[in-house]
């Protein structure tokens, strides 16, 4: 298999919801107990679950093919040490993509919804099916970006002027 590059693709991951219940309650079952005895819907947390864990593989199985894959758990973004070739697709939700932003110095991400019906994803341009044209753009033919400003800091007299 000829991979497209020899950069990393980072592919940066969260725990679905029912993951983090089940870290908590040690079960399945004590989760949905303590779901179904706040009067939620136990199938919801399923419902995602499933659908997450299917564009994960979909999206690894993609990436995998066009180069280095590193899957990264967003628990370790702090610790990581991130190379300047590096390339950064973020699977998940708005808030994991701005998490991850944090701890990058000009690496270019990818925001990938895996589920579009489920979350708006103003951060998350794309879809898992996007993956392999999106990085391929990157890499062959130079595809544009936009660069976005986390915050920006002004002094109090800064921001007096500007009123």
């Amino acid at each position: 298999m000829k991979r497209l590059t020899e950069n990393k693709i980072i592919l940066v991951t969260r725990p679905t919801r029912l993951e983090e219940l089940v870290a908590r309650f040690n079960t399945e079952g004590q989760a949905k107990f303590y779901v179904e005895h706040l009067g939620a819907d136990f199938s919801e947390y399923e419902t995602e679950q499933g659908r997450y864990k299917q564009a994960l593989d979909d999206t690894e199985d993609q990436l995998r093919s066009l180069g280095r894959l590193q899957v990264l758990d967003r628990a370790f973004l702090s610790n990581f040490i991130f190379g300047e070739e590096d390339i950064v697709v973020v699977l998940g939700q708005d808030g994991l993509v701005a998490n991850t932003l944090k701890y990058l110095q000009g690496q270019p991400v990818i925001g990938v919804n895996p589920d579009p019906d489920r979350w708006d994803g103003v951060l998350l341009p794309f879809q898992v099916k996007d993956i392999t044209r999106v990085v391929e753009d990157m890499f062959v033919r130079g595809r544009s970006f936009r660069e976005i400003t986390m915050a920006k800091a002004c002094s109090i007299t800064d921001r007096s002027s500007t009123r």
